[in-house]
Parts: structure tokens; C-alpha cells; sequence
């Protein structure tokens, strides 16, 4: 048994000479194709490096452009004559410049010898797999595409969407199945042969033209007709990101590549020079037959794939930044913002951090100036307590100030007072757990003892502010934790409202209250809400509070339940 090696290059011609020496020293004969858009010196001191190799040769040189047919074309010139020069090969092996074996080439010829009839080539349809970059997945086998996505990207989409438009479709070759894969495969000779000799291969390679990334569907569909036994998989490591590019391997990947147990990995920066010094990995006495074992690499791919795309929550990077909503979660951990309790009491920011011991912050959106917890002017990660600062991007604020104080549970208060352009990040942050007492704006202005009449205006303008916020939280796109009391509600039953903050807050540590935080006498509170009224200034929002219900709160007193008999 015999491997040959057919090599697609086009630049990088020194660690593509060295890969050469690599297959030519364990006896494999390798068929060279050079990019026809490298210029004459670049080639000809290519050729000139290996003319002493006698298991070389090099085939007619073709343009190749990414997604055009140029690279099925230089395949099959260069598979055409390897099998012409080298008649006792028994396996063909496409590689690029880039590709570096990393076990001894001799454990993979004994790996093929024990495989004498299996064609290692990745094969899916077109319908069964979600690899497709860009959303051309089915289309790809029925459009034309005269335009090179990368030079003529305009063309391109101009192209597509006409076709789409007018519902142009070509037919796809009887009996041909469409299918994808890598293009990086090992045939056996009968079935390359077979390929390359079927009499309807003109039709089939001017069918392939008019596709759109040819050198994953070529081989991949035309196997299927012609082999007696497919794996469906690569004998190459290759990787690729998110927008379906080749994932470059680097010298920090060298132990990871000696766990895969693969025979070859591609793509290698050309100065990678620990990895080129490293791999392949020298014969043994006796051959390693252990299969390849890409589980590790592709969870450890698969988390970096996730941790690109979706990042960190509340930690943002220049790739995502520009973006809305691409975050993974809009702050770094669970917080809470609290509407309108410190309205119905004095002193509910000192008694909450009693409480649960949480970083229980005053407006941190006031509009003079950020009040943090302790009310200093500098918090954690040197933000400023300047509102001019704030607000030039109140959400990067927000999620700075978490993030870099993560250790603790942060809470603040919020009010229409506010500065209000946080208000759509906190409805959609599935982090936020927002409290609301609406209608708890009209306690200090009843405290204030000015009448009816004198606060009216502001009661309107304070009234429209909170509406919006409250319409905000219960859009369809708000996924905070979110619960609204009206004030008539809440002093109805303060405590049990606090009980679920602190249990939600301080978690396992809490404890039961049994006692509010000092509530301020609310007597007059209904007949102040009644000249508002008078005014023709509705407070809808407090809820209607009757005469009764406007005083402090008492000690809380045990619930009744009902017991069921048995």
C-alpha cells in the first residue's frame, strides 16, 4: 500500500517546501499545485527548492479564487496526475501548504493499509447539516453565481436576490444528490479514479460551476456514486469560526494537539516555529494505532465558539459593543432597582443594607449627581459620581459599576426623578429584579405640606414619567423579574412585600421580619389625592386609597390558614 499526496499552494512556500520533505521522506509521492496568481520568481524558486526531490512533481496551474471552481479544477489536474505517474499509489491524501502531520506519516499509511476499501471523505447533504455560513445552504446547488463573493460582494448579493426574486432554479443532474463537506479528504485510488473517468463528468464538472463553493460539494457529492465504503468524516483537523473561516492553530496549541491523536492539522501559521519543530511526531518501533480523539479539541473549540459569539455576561468587547443585544446578559450578575419605597420611607437605604448586607446604593440616575453606597464620589473600577459622565452611556455605567464590585449584591433606588434613559436596560436584563410602588411619588409631595394645587404640575409631569416606565416593563421585549404595586396595595400590606425583597436578596441569610422600616403618618393622604382630583389632576397610578388605609403600618400579625382533614 502506497499514499500520494496531493498539495494545493499558494503561498507560505517555505513551510510548504518543508511539508513536501515531510511526506517525501516516509515515501509518499506528492503532486504540487501552485496558485497561477503567484507571480514567476515566487514559483520558479519553489520549483527550483525541491528539484532534487524525486517523488515531486507539479501540475498544471490553475487561477484559484475561495468559492470558485478554480480549486476543483487544480484537484483534479493534480489528482489526475498523480495517479498517472505513481500507478502503484493505492490512496490520495489533499492537503494544503498549511496542513502539518503530527503523527509519523508511516502510522498513517498503516492506519489506511488496514482500510484498503474506505474513502475518509466529510459527506452530508445539503439538507441535514446547519453548517452553511450567510443562509445559501440548498440554494447554493440551484442559483448561478458568475461573481466571486470576495471581489464582487455587490454583484454577488445583486445576483442572489435577483434569482430569488424572479424564482430562477437550475436543475441539479439526474441521479446526482447534493452533499457537503471538508475539503480536505483521503480517496482510494479506485474511487478518485472513478470520479475522474465518469463518462458524465462533463456534465457534472459543468454542472459544479455554477456552484457556489464547489470544493466542499464536488467530491463530497460525487463519492457517493462511486464508493464502496464512506466514512463520513476527515483524516484533517480543521476548525472554523463563527463566520465559517479556518481557525489558525498557533504554538500555544501544541499540547492540545498531541491529545487529539490526529494525523494531520491544518490551519498552522507559517511561525509557528515551536509546532514545525515539534510535529510530526517521530516513528516508533511499534506503530501507534490509536484512532483520532477530537472530543477534547472540540469542546474546548466549542467553548471558545460561545465564549466569542455570546462573551462573558456584563463584560463587553469590541466586537460586541457596537451591537445591541448580543449580549450574554446585560449586567455580570443579579441586581435589584427599587422604585418608590424610599418615598414611603425615611431611612429604607440604611435599613435594606441592614437587612441583607447588600451594596444598597440611593439614585444612582439622579439627575445632580450618582449617589453610590457610603455616598462617595468615586466607586470601584475609578467611576465617577459626576451625572455628565453617567449619562454619556448610562448602560455601560450600570454594568461597569456591577461588574467591577461582583463580589456583592448590588441594590438601587430609581424614581421618576431619574434620568429615564436606563429604563429599556433594565426591563430587558433577565439579571434585573425591579420593585415598583407606583404612584409612591405623591408621599413626599403630601409630606411637603404645599397644597393641591401648588404641586399639581409636578404630580402630572411625575405621574407621565413613571407611566412610561411602567409601560416599558410589561412590553413583550422586558425580561426582568419585574412586580408592580400600586401605593394603595402596598400599604395595605407592606410586609409581606419586604419579606420577598430581603428573602431575594439576602437569600438563605434572611430573616423573618417583624417589623417595616418607620412608615411616616399618612393620615390626610386620601383627602390630598381627592384635591388633586379637584385639580382635574388624576393620580390613577396610586391606586384608590382609602382614609383607613393611609397610616403607618402596625407589627405584622400571623396569617390564618386552613388546615385540610385528612
Amino acid at each position: 500500500m502506497s499514499l500520494g499526496v496531493v498539495m494545493l499552494v499558494h503561498k507560505g512556500f517555505d513551510r510548504a517546501a518543508q511539508m513536501v520533505r515531510h511526506w517525501t521522506d516516509a515515501g509518499c509521492p506528492v503532486v504540487i499545485h501552485v496558485d497561477s496568481n503567484v507571480v514567476g520568481p515566487c514559483y520558479d524558486q519553489f520549483v527550483a527548492n525541491l528539484a532534487a526531490v524525486d517523488l515531486v512533481r507539479f501540475s498544471k496551474r490553475h487561477r484559484c479564487e475561495w468559492g470558485t471552481w478554480g480549486l476543483v479544477a487544480a484537484t483534479q489536474s493534480a489528482a489526475t496526475l498523480l495517479l498517472e505517474e505513481f500507478p502503484e499509489v493505492s490512496h490520495v491524501y489533499l492537503a494544503s501548504g498549511a496542513c502539518l502531520p503530527l503523527r509519523p506519516v508511516q502510522e498513517l499509511q498503516a492506519y489506511l493499509e488496514n482500510r484498503p476499501d474506505t474513502d475518509f471523505i466529510e459527506s452530508a447533504t445539503a439538507a441535514d447539516v446547519p453548517w452553511t455560513v450567510g443562509g445559501l445552504d440548498r440554494e447554493r446547488f440551484t442559483l448561478r453565481f458568475p461573481f466571486a463573493w470576495k471581489r464582487h460582494r455587490k454583484l454577488f448579493d445583486w445576483c442572489v436576490k435577483l434569482q430569488q426574486r424572479i424564482g430562477y432554479a437550475r436543475a441539479i443532474p439526474e441521479g446526482l444528490i447534493p452533499h457537503m463537506g471538508s475539503q480536505w479528504w483521503c480517496l482510494t485510488r479506485q474511487t478518485l479514479e472513478a470520479i475522474l473517468n465518469d463518462p458524465k463528468r462533463p456534465i457534472y464538472d459543468a454542472y459544479f460551476k455554477g456552484v457556489w463553493i464547489p470544493d466542499e460539494s464536488y467530491f463530497q457529492s460525487l463519492v457517493r456514486l462511486h464508493a464502496r465504503k464512506v466514512e463520513s468524516r476527515s483524516l484533517t483537523l480543521s476548525k472554523f469560526d463563527y463566520q465559517g473561516k479556518p481557525h489558525i492553530f498557533f504554538d500555544d496549541h501544541k499540547e492540545l494537539l498531541e491529545r487529539s491523536h490526529c494525523f494531520v492539522v491544518r490551519k498552522v501559521w507559517h511561525d509557528a516555529r515551536r509546532l514545525y519543530d515539534s510535529f510530526p511526531k517521530p516513528a516508533h518501533t511499534i506503530p501507534n494505532i490509536e484512532e483520532p480523539n477530537t472530543t477534547t479539541v472540540d469542546r474546548i473549540f466549542s467553548h471558545a465558539f460561545e465564549r466569542r459569539t455570546l462573551g462573558r455576561p456584563g463584560l463587553y468587547n469590541q466586537s460586541r459593543f457596537p451591537s445591541d443585544d448580543r449580549e450574554n446578559g446585560i449586567a455580570a450578575i443579579p441586581y435589584a432597582a427599587l422604585q418608590g419605597f424610599d418615598d414611603v420611607f425615611a431611612d429604607f437605604q440604611g435599613w435594606l443594607s441592614r437587612r441583607t448586607g447588600a451594596e444598597v446604593h440611593g439614585h444612582l440616575f439622579a439627575r445632580d449627581r450618582v449617589h453610590f453606597a457610603g455616598d462617595g464620589k468615586i466607586y470601584r473600577g475609578g467611576l465617577s459620581d459626576h451625572p455628565r459622565l453617567r449619562d454619556y452611556n448610562a448602560k455601560m455605567f450600570l454594568t461597569n459599576l456591577i461588574w467591577n464590585a461582583r463580589d456583592v449584591h448590588h441594590c438601587f433606588q430609581f424614581g421618576p426623578h431619574d434620568s429615564q434613559d436606563i429604563r429599556w436596560t433594565l426591563a430587558k436584563d433577565t439579571n434585573a429584579s425591579i420593585w415598583v410602588i407606583s404612584g409612591a411619588w405623591s408621599v413626599p409631595l403630601f409630606l411637603s405640606g404645599r397644597s393641591a394645587s401648588d404641586v399639581r404640575a409636578e404630580a402630572a409631569r411625575l405621574q407621565r414619567i413613571e407611566h412610561k416606565f411602567l409601560k416599558t416593563l410589561r412590553a413583550p421585549h422586558a425580561h426582568a423579574r419585574i412586580k408592580i404595586l400600586t401605593l394603595a396595595d402596598f400599604i395595605e400590606a407592606p410586609m409581606d412585600t419586604l419579606q420577598e425583597i430581603v428573602d431575594e436578596i439576602a437569600g438563605h441569610k434572611a430573616d423573618a421580619l417583624t417589623r417595616p422600616p418607620q412608615m411616616p403618618d399618612l393620615t390626610g393622604l386620601a383627602d390630598f389625592l381627592q384635591d388633586l382630583r379637584n385639580q382635574g389632576m388624576h393620580a390613577f397610578l396610586t391606586g384608590e386609597i382609602a382614609k383607613a388605609d393611609a397610616r403607618p403600618a402596625k407589627t405584622r400579625s400571623p396569617k390564618p390558614y386552613v388546615v385540610a382533614k385528612k
